[in-house]
Formats: structure tokens, C-alpha cells, sequence
């Protein structure tokens, strides 16, 4: 071979090596403060239910849109080690990984295994389990929620509905009566059918925040539309529970994890006996014309009002209503009510236990144009209490001069009363509040507020004081003395 032959294949191998070397080189990394990732998902849902312990796995990808390559600093599944969900990134394992290269224009996998077991407690293993895996780099944050379903319920309207408006027709009837829950996930639309839930049933509703075309909103309603109602046929025995599905201790108490239940204008037919809402932010919302009878039921921890009332038709009786961070009642813009036998205890807020107007206004300042309605509303053998001066506020905006337009009645009642007596305000409201008993904040009426129990105690100053009025049992079933009845939703138990 000769001279000329030997240093050409030289060359050649030599410009085989560079470019091998060009080929493996290895981007350079971008150091800049916004970093460009995207992902497959933004949601990686286990969309299975896990009807015995079980393992599923689920992926997705990140990409780096950058053309040079990038360094994650960490990814981590929020809640660490006591999380349902574990974390494989291009085969490191761990809920925190550090330091992942990924390439320009390229992509990484992660994967994430969930382990359920339904046996467990619903504290331990709850309806809907949540998560989020937390991606840092440099100062680019991004999160990827974690969801999956952990028990054996009725998902309505289905798994895939959460930050959704989902109407459910029948034309016709739709009972609950299944052992199983029935959990209530995105906003569930009844509409031109009669829903009936029976007795022990229990019905959970997943909360948060919405945003999608329709605007952001409260996630978890029940909305019923002029063309549905409601029955809810509960026994003292086996009420029916409208609640969180967050059920861990920590939460019990918890208020405005869910929206809650709207009957919407021209809602005809709705009654309720024997239910516990809890946890949401408006317990119960009655629109224009619309009618609800509500008896023997529980409206208890909501960020907002626990009944609110606007032009409708409403009658409770037997009725608790506490811990509410707003009215435990609110009637406005007129309508026609009725309470009998009910317990507003209005503690640890600052609002009164009940408001009624007959007023709306136009813009939020109440400066423009102000509609009227005509109110009606009649409160008997009820206590209104908290720890407020007034705990009855009332707005008339005819002032007592269209006596039609404002007509509420106030009987045997105990009530906490200071500044509506004023003479700008109603100061012949005790005149008119017949039999009615004016008591200070630390007078003794229930057995022990700290945790919440509004029976009435040895010494309660709602004993033997009202008057009979054909209500011949008390919220729990228990039966009243007709001729020395007891004031307020429970009737003392000798």
C-alpha cells in the first residue's frame, strides 16, 4: 500500500471520528430564569375504581421546548411519603426526584404507580384521591395534578365530570336507594326529572374551584331546574347525609368544601325531611317562586348563609342551624316563609342568626335602582341566638309605611335583640314579637356549645315556654308535651 493510500484512509477515519463526536455531543445547558416545559397531561387520572387493593400505573411526558438542553431541579409528589401515588422518572425512583437532565427538543417519561386499598376507611382511603406532582426549574414552576378513585360509589354524574356542568334528565323518575354512595363530581344539573333518595342514603359531593368556558366558579353543586324537584324521604333512624367527600377528621368540621343545593327559579314540589348538609358553602339556595318544605333537618358548617332565601316559598320546621359563617337564614327580596320549631345558633361570626328583607338592589353598592317585593314571614316556637347584639335582622324598605309589603310575625320565640329596637329601626319590635322571651348571650339555653350540641339543657330557659301548634314530635322523633311544649328544634328528654 502506498504512501498516498495510507494517509487518505487516515483522513477518512479521522473525519468519521469528528463527526461521531459532532453527532454524540451533548446539548449545551440553557441557564436562563424562565425555562419552557410542556406535558402531555395536566391531569393524570386513574380512572379506575379500586374495588379490592390494587396497583395501576399511568404516564405522561415532558417535553423541553427549549433547543438546548435543560436541568430540572426536583420533582415531587406534594404530600411526600404519605401519598397514594409513587414516581418513576426515566427509571429513578422516589416522590422526589433532583437534577433530571433533558435534552433540546426532547422528552422524558414519568410514571406514577397508585396503590388503593377500599377496605380501608374512607379517612384512609377516600372517595376521590388527590395529589400533584410539583416541577421546578430554575424559577419555572409547573404542576400536574394526580387523581384517582378509591372506593366502591355511584360516581355521578361519572369520573370524568369534575370542572363540568352535566345535565341529568329522565323524563320521569330517578331513585337512590343503593347502599353504596353516591358521589357527586363537577355540577350536577337535575332537569325534567324527580329525584327521590331514601332513607340512609348517603350522598358525597367533591369541592374546589372550576375554570373553564363557563367562567370560574365553585366546583360540587346540585342544581335543580324549574322543571325538577326533590325528595328526600330520611328517617330520624336513617337520615340522609348531604357532605364533603373529604372525610378525615380533620375536615368534619371543615366549611364550604362543596357549593351545595339550588332549586332554581319556578323549582316546584322539593321537600326534604330528615337530612344533614354539612360542609358547603350555601347549604340551601331557593330562587324566585320557587317551593321547598324542609322538616326534622340539619344545616350545619357553610362558609356562607345555611338557607337562603330570594322571592321563594319556604317552610321548615323542626330545623337546626349552627355553625353557618353567615345568616343561618337569609330571606330576601320578599317571598312567602315559614318557621316552625327551629334552632339558629349563630355563634362565632358576624352575622345575625336570621335576616329577612324585601328589597334587592341593582349594583353592589345598593345606590341605583332598588326593586321591592312583598314578604311574608312567620316564625314560631323558634330561638335565634349567637353571640352578636342582634341576632333578627330585619330591612323594610317602606319603613312601616305599606304594612302589606312587610308583614313578619314573630311568635313565642327567643331571640337577642339590641340595636333593632332603635327608633331609626323597629322599636316596637317586642311589642309585636308576641310572648317572645329577650335573652343575653350567657343565658342558658343547650347543653354544651363547645361541641356543638343544641339540646337543651337541664336549666334552658326554652323549656316548657311555647305554645302547642300541632307539631307533635321534635327533630329526632322524640314526642313534645302538648300542654307545656318546649321552644326550639329539640324538645327536653327528662
Amino acid at each position: 500500500m502506498s504512501k498516498y493510500n495510507i494517509s487518505l484512509l487516515s483522513i477518512c477515519f479521522f473525519s468519521f471520528l469528528v463527526s461521531i463526536m459532532i453527532s454524540c455531543r451533548k446539548d449545551e445547558i440553557i441557564d436562563t430564569a424562565e425555562i419552557d416545559l410542556s406535558f402531555s397531561l395536566d391531569t393524570l387520572r386513574f380512572d379506575t375504581v379500586f374495588t379490592e387493593l390494587g396497583t395501576i400505573t399511568r404516564f405522561l411526558k415532558v417535553y423541553n421546548n427549549e433547543v438546548d438542553a435543560v436541568i430540572i431541579d426536583r420533582l415531587k409528589i406534594a404530600t411526600g411519603d404519605q401519598s397514594f401515588f409513587r414516581m418513576n422518572v426515566d427509571g429513578y425512583i422516589g416522590n422526589e426526584i433532583t437534577d433530571v437532565r433533558v435534552e433540546g427538543q426532547d422528552s422524558i417519561y414519568i410514571f406514577v404507580e397508585a396503590t388503593i386499598d377500599p377496605d380501608q376507611p374512607l379517612s384512609n382511603s377516600p372517595f376521590i384521591v388527590e395529589d400533584q406532582i410539583n416541577v421546578t426549574a430554575n424559577q419555572s414552576d409547573y404542576i400536574v395534578q394526580l387523581e384517582a378513585f378509591g372506593q366502591n360509589a355511584n360516581y355521578i354524574p361519572n369520573r370524568f365530570s369534575a370542572g363540568s356542568i352535566t345535565p341529568a334528565g329522565c323524563n320521569g323518575t330517578i331513585i337512590w336507594d343503593d347502599p353504596k354512595p353516591y358521589v357527586i363530581y363537577g355540577v350536577l344539573a337535575i332537569d325534567q326529572c324527580d329525584l327521590i333518595i331514601e332513607a340512609g342514603t348517603r350522598v358525597y359531593v367533591h369541592g374546589g374551584i372550576a375554570i373553564n368556558e363557563n367562567g370560574i366558579y365553585n366546583d360540587g353543586l346540585i342544581v335543580f331546574t324549574p322543571s325538577a324537584s326533590l325528595t328526600v324521604n330520611g328517617t330520624a333512624q336513617d337520615p340522609v347525609y348531604f357532605l364533603s367527600d373529604r372525610l378525615e377528621e380533620e375536615f368534619l368540621e371543615v366549611q364550604g368544601q362543596w357549593g351545595g343545593i339550588i332549586f332554581q327559579a319556578d323549582s316546584q314540589i322539593n321537600t326534604i325531611n330528615h337530612a344533614v348538609i354539612r360542609n358547603s358553602i350555601v347549604g340551601i339556595s331557593v330562587d324566585s317562586a320557587a317551593v321547598l318544605e324542609i322538616n326534622n333537618s340539619e344545616i350545619s358548617f357553610t362558609s356562607g348563609t345555611g338557607l337562603l332565601g330570594s322571592h321563594a316559598f319556604i317552610s321548615a320546621t323542626n330545623c337546626l342551624f349552627h355553625n353557618n359563617e353567615l345568616n343561618g337564614i337569609s330571606l330576601g327580596y320578599g317571598g312567602n316563609y315559614r318557621f316552625q320549631h327551629c334552632t339558629v345558633a349563630s355563634y362565632d361570626n358576624q352575622a345575625s342568626a336570621v335576616s329577612a328583607n324585601n328589597i334587592r338592589c341593582t349594583d353592589p353598592l345598593c345606590q341605583g335602582l332598588i326593586l321591592t317585593n312583598q314578604l311574608k314571614a312567620d316564625f314560631e316556637n323558634c330561638i335565634f341566638v349567637g353571640n352578636e347584639e342582634d341576632e333578627v335582622s330585619l330591612l323594610d324598605f317602606f319603613a312601616g309605611t305599606e304594612p302589606t309589603q312587610f308583614d313578619v310575625g314573630f311568635d313565642h320565640n327567643i331571640i337577642v335583640v339590641e340595636e333593632l329596637l332603635d327608633e331609626d329601626a323597629f322599636p316596637d319590635f317586642l311589642d309585636d314579637c308576641n310572648n317572645c322571651l329577650r335573652i343575653n348571650r350567657n343565658d342558658t339555653l343547650f347543653l354544651d356549645l363547645m361541641e356543638n350540641d343544641y339540646h337543651l339543657d337541664t336549666l334552658s330557659m326554652a323549656i316548657d315556654i311555647g305554645q302547642y301548634i300541632g307539631i307533635d314530635f321534635d327533630i329526632e322523633n322524640n314526642p313534645r308535651e302538648t300542654d307545656a311544649v318546649d321552644i326550639g328544634c329539640y324538645e327536653y328528654q327528662k
